[in-house]
C-alpha cells in the first residue's frame, strides 16, 4: 500500500534551490534511465555491469519527476528502463562538497578564470534545473542534477551504490493514471521526497 504523500509546501515557501529526495539517515535515492543493455542487468544484479563506463560523466537525479521529464516516462530511446539507485549518504555528501557549478555565476565565483579552474579539478558538478509538476510542467523552483566523473563516477558505481531497483513499472503506472485523468491516484504513487540537509551549499549557489 503506497505511503501517503506529505502536504506540499506552498510554492512561496520552497527555496529556489533545494535538494529534495527520498532519504534515510544513511542513504539517498537517486534516479537514472538506461537502455536494455544496461538497465535490466543493473536491476537484476543490484550493481552496475562491466559495460557501464566508469570513466564517463554520469548524471544522477534525486527528483523522480525530473527523471520522468528527462526520460519521457520511460519512452525515450535509450531510457526505457528507469532505475532507483540507493546510495550512501556519505558518498552523496562527499560529491556535493567536492562539486563545482557546471556554469559560471558571479555571486559564487570570484571570476570566470577561478570558476574554470575549479571546474577543471572537480570530480563532480551541479546543475539546478526547474523542478517539474505531475504533468512535467516547470515549477518556479529548482532541483538538483549531480554529475559525477573520474573517481567520483567509479566510487558511485562500485562503492556508494547499495541497491538498484527497476521502477519502470511504477513510472508507467503513474503515467497511465495521468492519461486517464486520475491525478489524485497518480500523485499518491509518487515517491516521498523531502528536503535533504547536506550541509553548506554556498559554493553551489544554494
Amino acid at each position: 500500500m503506497p505511503m501517503p504523500m506529505p502536504m506540499p509546501m506552498p510554492m512561496r515557501d520552497v527555496p529556489n534551490r533545494q535538494i529534495r529526495a527520498a532519504h534515510t539517515d544513511t542513504t539517498v535515492t537517486v534516479y537514472q534511465a538506461y537502455g536494455p543493455h544496461l538497465g535490466p542487468p543493473a536491476a537484476r544484479d543490484g550493481r552496475f555491469p562491466a559495460a557501464w563506463k566508469r570513466e564517463r560523466m554520469t548524471w544522477i537525479k534525486p527528483s523522480f519527476l525530473w527523471m520522468m521529464y528527462r526520460c519521457g516516462w520511460a519512452t525515450k530511446d535509450g531510457q526505457e528502463t528507469v532505475l532507483a539507485i540507493e546510495i550512501t549518504r556519505e558518498g552523496f555528501d562527499r560529491a556535493l562538497r567536492e562539486a563545482c557549478l557546471s556554469h559560471y555565476e558571479s555571486h559564487v565565483h570570484p571570476d570566470r578564470a577561478a570558476w574554470k579552474e575549479s571546474l577543471r579539478g572537480a570530480p563532480a558538478r551541479v546543475q539546478w534545473d526547474p523542478e517539474r509538476d505531475l504533468h512535467l510542467n516547470p515549477l518556479p523552483y529548482r532541483s538538483l542534477q549531480l554529475g559525477l566523473s573520474g573517481p567520483a563516477s567509479r566510487a558511485y558505481a562500485d562503492e556508494w551504490t547499495l541497491s538498484i531497483r527497476d521502477v519502470t513499472p511504477l513510472a508507467r503506472e503513474i503515467h497511465g493514471l495521468l492519461r486517464a485523468g486520475d491525478d489524485a491516484a497518480a500523485r499518491n504513487l509518487l515517491p516521498v521526497e523531502t528536503p535533504y540537509a547536506s550541509g553548506p551549499l554556498a559554493h553551489l549557489g544554494a
